[in-house]
């Protein structure tokens, strides 16, 4: 259960989505932390993906845009984040994933700085839709329009796979950086690789428990600390750049 504001937002996203879009609305759909059992406000952002049938005017972008600007200052921690996508590629699923336009905590003082040139070049592909996607199909939440299963088709693994990794990949030389994410987000892409689950961050972490050798227990407790109280533990470096390997290695194994 999201928290009483957390749903009052996403309702209000949705309602002036529907009243700037119209008729080109296909749907609003919810992934992510939201709904995967460990939405967390100090920690977690808000996951939405937005279809429509037909490519969006700048003015329509413009006014949309306007509108996730004034929600943002109201969201969780980390903010909205926001796809825009045609329906076209979501059913046959494409790779990169083109997106009409995107919105992040990252990208706010471009749009409050030059929203004009962000209109213009907020346009392009994202290989994260395909683990957004995945997400959706899978656990996904129907907030308004079409069904998921009527909008979306299943990611293929080697799609998905691409997608994960790219998170992953200079796991190696990030992890001093951003222990708690890698640690856990290097657990789901495992469980994934190997047992083709799809998994929270929090689910990779206790997978993690369970699954790896006992020396890297303690580091991942920390994580999982980290991730769903806020407490940010003294990780041992050594420790977190063994884990790494071990997990890199039987990724690509």
């Amino acid at each position: 259960m999201l928290p009483v504001q957390i749903e009052k937002l996403i309702n209000a996203f949705t309602e002036q989505s529907k009243t700037i879009l119209k008729d080109n609305l296909v749907g609003v759909y919810l992934h992510g932390s939201a709904v995967m059992g460990c939405f967390n406000p100090g920690k977690s952002d808000l996951d939405l993906i937005v279809v429509v049938e037909r490519p969006v005017s700048d003015i329509d972008k413009r006014a949309f845009m306007d509108m996730v600007i004034r929600l943002n200052s109201s969201a969780p921690a980390k903010g909205i984040e926001m796809s825009m996508v045609l329906r076209s590629v979501c059913k046959p699923f494409v790779y990169p994933t083109p997106f009409e336009l995107h919105f992040s905590e990252m990208h706010l003082k471009w749009y409050e700085d030059a929203p004009e040139d962000y209109i213009s070049k907020m346009k392009g592909e994202d290989t994260d839709l395909a683990a957004h996607f995945t997400i959706l199909v899978n656990r996904g939440r129907c907030i308004y329009g079409a069904p998921i299963e009527e909008v979306f088709s299943e990611v293929p693994t080697a799609d998905y796979m691409d997608s994960i990794w790219n998170d992953i990949a200079d796991a190696d030389e990030e992890i001093k950086d951003n222990t708690m994410y890698l640690t856990l987000n290097l657990a789901r892409v495992l469980a994934y690789k190997e047992e083709k689950l799809i998994l929270s961050k929090k689910e990779g972490g206790e997978w993690a428990i369970g699954n790896l050798p006992e020396e890297y227990r303690p580091m991942i407790n920390e994580a999982m600390k980290e991730y769903m109280e806020g407490v940010t533990p003294g990780y041992d470096m050594n420790l977190a750049k063994r884990y790494v390997r071990y997990v890199l290695s039987r990724i690509k194994g």
